[in-house]
């Protein structure tokens, strides 16, 4: 049976493509200096004009390649946990299933043990607030396609159409880019 290589982690990735560019920066630098010394012995030459736009060529690649890396680590740094918190939003789903089954019970201990678990989701969901996890707003709200997935449509009175009468399950988004959907019931009335 074979192993299954482990997954890299979002350090290794940077640390794995920061290499890859400095290796491509080296490349740049030596053509950059082999440009320089041929442009020096030909300055006066009918070939300078086409070394300069060359020079020039590669400077400006240069300098792409570095906001390219740029915007490749902050992407990394903002999205890297996406998977992990995707995940974790299944332990949040089952943490407000167990409070929601458990809310109205009259015992003394149940009681104990609903304000345990909604401390534990409280303080769960604000550790995921601080990693950039925002819940997205549905009761209430009229439909949206690119934030609600509609699970059902049925009439409700004194609410317009397309108003979100219910949600099956929250959706959230990740510093501003949507992780999951809502799931909701919609309003029609016909």
């Amino acid at each position: 049976m074979s192993e299954r290589p482990a997954e890299e982690t979002t350090e290794e990735k940077i640390l794995k493509d920061a290499e890859e560019i400095k290796a491509d920066a080296e490349e740049i630098k030596e053509d950059l200096n082999e440009i320089k010394e041929e442009l020096e012995e030909v300055k006066n030459s009918e070939e300078s004009e086409d070394y300069k736009s060359k020079f020039f060529y590669l400077a400006a690649e240069m300098d792409n390649m570095k906001k390219r890396f740029e915007r490749d680590k902050s992407n990394l740094v903002k999205f890297g946990n996406e998977k992990v918190l995707s995940e974790l939003l299944e332990v949040v789903d089952n943490l407000d299933r167990t409070i929601d089954a458990i809310a109205n019970d009259e015992d003394e201990k149940v009681k104990n043990i609903y304000q345990g678990i909604e401390m534990v989701r409280n303080q769960f969901l604000n550790t995921l607030k601080n990693n950039g996890l925002e819940k997205v707003n549905a009761l209430g709200e009229i439909f949206d396609p690119n934030f609600h997935e509609a699970m059902a449509q049925q009439p409700a009175e004194g609410k317009k159409d397309q108003e979100i009468i219910q949600v099956f399950q929250h959706g959230y988004s990740l510093n501003g880019r949507l992780l999951r959907a809502a799931k909701v019931v919609i309003a029609k009335n016909d």
